[in-house]
């Protein structure tokens, strides 16, 4: 598994991003994976993470996972999740997701899950990906900490 690269101020793996989750990815070149602490500040109903940070994490975990296959960072266009069982603040769960289909590099589509330590479906997620254009890209780029270029190919 190698670590990949993250930002200065994405809410879910930025560094200077004082609200932010702070996840850090990781993939083997095909599957992305991810762990994460849920802390209270993050509970919805008592005792219970708020489904909106965990659809975050599969957001998140989705688009790693098409750009690791496509070597292009995208958008979210549609992302479905399905919630199977409550997380627990205290609780580390784990993430994984891999990309599922390029449609001729204009629409991704990738699928994620996120489990407990028991290895307990918590929560599954599919999503639709639209690739960034260049000209976007590049300035996005410049929010990496370290050197993130050599990920994405910017051609259209």
């Amino acid at each position: 598994m190698r670590a990949l690269p993250h930002t200065a101020s994405c809410f879910v793996c930025g560094e200077s991003n004082a609200s932010g989750l702070k996840i850090r990815f990781e993939t083997d070149g095909a599957v992305v994976r991810a762990r994460f602490l849920p802390r209270p500040e993050h509970v919805g109903f008592k005792k219970t993470i708020h489904g909106g940070i965990l659809a975050t994490l599969l957001d998140e975990i989705m688009v790693w996972g098409c750009a690791i296959q496509t070597r292009r960072f995208a958008y979210c266009a549609e992302l479905n999740v399905r919630f199977l069982s409550p997380a627990r603040p205290g609780e580390e769960v784990f993430a994984s997701a891999e990309l599922v289909a390029n449609r001729r590099n204009k629409l991704f589509e990738a699928k994620g899950e996120v489990r407990n330590a028991a290895g307990i479906v918590l929560a599954m997620g599919t999503g639709k990906y639209l690739p960034i254009k260049e000209a976007e890209l590049a300035d996005m780029l410049d929010d990496f900490v370290g050197d993130a270029k050599g990920l994405f190919d910017p051609a259209d």
